[in-house]
């Protein structure tokens, strides 16, 4: 229900991170009225996508008093989708044939993708509100007022202070923590180990026999990339469906995952095999991670499951002041962050209301009842995707596969805030993508030019006068 005009309400909000959530947050809250503060720790827009060669002296990421460094870009990453449907809604990401420092591709590297953010923040004057080389170290409730939140900052030259907000989104990214497989005998095996979170350029494993656990999209793009340089690349995934022969690397070869590791160096896998290894990259994803965060315990993380929130992102005691924007992973990630933020804006503004704590908490607990009742474990609360390309949930019937599609979850928030939902090309372009994983597949597409052609008429609603290059 919409109340009416003059019950509207505009906000004081504070916006943690300016990565590519961040700055739709921002842009979303301030068109719907709000006054917006973002935090950034780095000195630039961009969050995931701003590469640095560095790397945590720790190469697990394991020690917590490590020198932490928030980046996870490879060198040679390329996104695993096409450019048209990476993008905002209204905002396309298309190739700037005017400027030949960019990239054309359609499935462009990580410069790319920081350059059309830059784009972005500049067409929508989202650098004027943040705080650049700053670092919340704590986010809590006020002691005299429960709707009110303190943000405790501090500079990169050492100075901390803090103010008083509205209400808090949280758009820090979960691209940091490092999650680690569990490995018999790893803490007497004497290779090498590194997560992919510090895994830059191939040139450390020249010539070396490499061990790449998970094929998710990580461990597909750097066990290629090594593979340029090394004597072998073993990946051990848990899905056989991953299990092919690579058409390029004959060096490339696949397994089911790891039995146990000996002090010798050599690596058993579940079938039996034995190989002696010389590097393990593990590529395992991510733990999300708040430490900032002080709710008392009510917002917690257990074995990867942040809650209890309502649809991905209130945390029902606390909304509307407290919202997540960008957990779910693998679904369309820009269009994700835009149509979260649209609902986070109208609840904040009023214009949208939330269902009663105790609903959104009835909710949270069904939603969590019918994840463990389908054998889901915890860990895959936050998954969003197709079910039908994914191996992992395409046994789920179609009344259990809506719990974890992303249409059916862009579609809901969309009737909540009286938004378009996704576009039928964008949705079809993913659904294409996510099954393709040859070797060539970023460079050699044929099978989609009708979905690109809708794309390119539905980007010259936005700048008709704009000439690109497809």
């Amino acid at each position: 229900m919409t109340p009416p005009p003059n019950s509207i309400s505009s906000r004081n909000v504070a916006v943690i991170g300016a990565g590519a959530a961040g700055l739709v947050a921002a842009r979303e809250l301030r068109r719907e009225g709000h006054t917006v503060t973002i935090f950034e720790r780095q000195k630039q827009v961009g969050g995931l996508w701003v590469y640095t060669p560095n790397v945590e002296p720790d190469l697990l990421s394991i020690d917590p008093d490590r020198t932490v460094v928030h980046s996870s870009v490879y060198q040679s990453l390329r996104t695993n989708l096409p450019r048209e449907c990476m993008g905002y809604s209204d905002f396309p990401f298309v190739t700037r044939p005017d400027d030949e420092s960019r990239d054309p591709r359609r499935y462009p590297d990580h410069r790319e993708v920081m350059r059309y953010l830059q784009d972005f923040a500049k067409e929508f004057k989202i650098e004027e509100m943040i705080r650049f080389e700053t670092e919340v170290f704590r986010v809590e409730p006020t002691a005299e007022n429960s709707c009110k939140w303190r943000v405790q900052f501090r500079s990169s030259s050492g100075v901390s202070g803090e103010d008083i907000f509205d209400a808090v989104v949280i758009c820090n990214g979960h691209f940091t923590e490092p999650r680690l497989a569990h490995i018999p005998g790893i803490e007497s095996w004497p290779g090498r180990q590194i997560h992919s979170h510090n895994y830059r350029v191939s040139d450390p494993f020249k010539d070396q026999v490499v061990i790449v656990i998970g094929y998710q999209s990580s461990g597909s793009d750097i066990s290629r990339d090594i593979a340029t340089l090394a004597k072998e690349v073993h990946i051990a995934a848990k899905s056989d469906a991953y299990a092919k022969e690579s058409s390029i690397y004959s060096n490339l070869h696949f397994h089911p995952t790891i039995e146990r590791v000996y002090e010798d160096g050599s690596v058993v896998f579940q079938d039996g095999k034995l190989i002696f290894a010389d590097a393990i990259v593990h590529c395992t994803g991510y733990k999300y991670c708040f430490p900032f965060l002080e709710t008392k315990g009510y917002v917690n993380v257990e074995d990867n499951r942040v809650g209890p929130l309502y649809k991905h992102v209130f945390p029902p005691a606390l909304a509307p002041g407290l919202s997540f924007i960008g957990l779910p992973s693998m679904a369309l990630q820009f269009f994700m962050f835009e149509i979260q933020s649209k609902w986070v804006a109208s609840v904040l503004s009023g214009r949208v209301k939330l269902p009663s704590e105790e609903k959104m908490m009835e909710d949270v607990i069904a939603f969590y009842a019918k994840l463990k009742s389908l054998g889901i474990p915890k860990r895959f609360t936050h998954f969003l995707t197709d079910p039908q390309w994914t191996p992992m949930f395409e046994k789920l019937k179609p009344h259990e596969a809506v719990l974890i599609s992303q249409s059916e979850y862009f579609n809901w928030i969309a009737e909540q805030c009286g938004y378009s939902s996704i576009e039928r090309w964008r949705e079809e372009q993913y659904n294409i993508a996510i099954k393709k994983d040859d070797d060539n597949f970023r460079d050699e597409w044929d099978d989609d030019d009708q979905l690109i052609q809708e794309a390119y008429r539905d980007f010259a609603k936005f700048i008709p006068n704009k000439v690109w290059s497809t």
